[in-house]
C-alpha cells in the first residue's frame, strides 16, 4: 500500500486537533461531527493527552483553517444550518491498513508509543487480534512509499522500539524521559475512565450549546 499524497508538515496545534477529531469520531460517533467549542474540548482532555494543553478558540480556529487548506479537515452544517460542524478526511486521504487510522490518532495524541502500549490503549476505537497485528500494521505504514510512521531507537530499559507519526517531519530519535509510577494496565484503566467522564461532560455541553443556539434563533 501506499500513500495517495504527499505528507504537508502539520504544526503541533495540528495534529492535536486531528488527533482529536479522529479519536470522537471512533468513540463518540453520535456527537460527531464536532463544533468548535467541543473539539477545543476534546484537545484540551487531561485523560490520553501528552503533553496537556490549554488551547482557547483562536488557536483551535487557526488549526482549523490550516487543515481546511490541506484538505486535512472540511465543515458541515447542522442544527437549523446554524451550527457549523467539522469532520476530519484522514480515512480518504490515505489508504491505511485495518487499524491504521486507530494508530495514527493515537501517535497523534500521545506521541511516540510502542505497539504494546498502542494495542492497550486502542480499544474504544479499534480491537486489534493481536501484538502482532499492531507491528504488521505499524511496519506496512512504515514501509510507504511516504512513509506515515518510523520506528525509533530503542530506549534503554525498553523492550519494545517506540513508533512516531510522520507528519510533523522527521522525529530523529525522539529521546524523552518518561516517569511511569503506576503499572501501564492500571494507568490505563484510570485514563480511560477520566476520558469517558470528559467524553460525557463534553457531550451534555455540546447539547446545551446547540440548544442555545436554537432558543436565540
Amino acid at each position: 500500500m501506499e500513500t495517495a499524497y504527499e505528507l504537508p508538515e502539520l504544526n503541533a496545534e495540528e495534529i492535536r486537533v486531528l488527533g482529536s477529531l479522529i479519536e470522537k469520531s471512533k468513540v463518540t460517533p453520535d456527537n460527531y461531527p464536532l463544533t468548535l467549542n467541543s473539539l477545543m474540548l476534546a484537545c484540551n482532555q487531561k485523560s490520553s493527552r501528552h503533553p496537556v494543553v490549554n488551547y482557547d478558540e483562536s488557536t483551535v480556529s487557526l488549526a482549523l483553517d490550516s487543515l481546511k487548506r490541506k484538505g486535512f479537515v472540511s465543515t458541515v452544517t447542522g442544527g437549523g444550518g446554524r451550527t457549523i460542524k467539522y469532520q476530519h478526511n484522514v480515512h480518504r486521504m490515505f489508504d491505511l491498513p485495518a487499524g491504521g487510522l486507530t494508530a495514527i490518532c493515537l501517535l497523534f495524541l500521545r506521541g511516540p508509543l510502542t505497539p504494546g502500549e498502542i494495542n492497550s490503549n486502542s480499544g474504544r476505537m479499534y480491537v486489534f487480534d493481536s501484538l502482532a497485528q499492531v507491528q504488521e500494521t505499524l511496519q506496512k505504514m512504515a514501509e510507504y512509499e511516504i512513509p506515515l510512521v518510523k520506528e525509533l531507537p530503542r530506549q534503554p530499559g525498553q523492550k519494545e522500539r517506540r513508533f512516531a507519526h510522520l507528519f510533523s517531519g522527521d522525529p530523529g530519535e525522539f529521546v524523552e524521559e518518561v516517569h511511569q509510577t503506576t503499572s501501564p494496565k492500571v494507568q490505563s484503566n484510570l485514563e480511560e475512565r477520566i476520558q469517558q467522564l470528559e467524553e460525557e461532560l463534553a457531550e451534555v455541553k455540546g447539547k446545551l450549546e446547540e440548544l442555545i443556539r436554537e432558543l436565540m434563533g
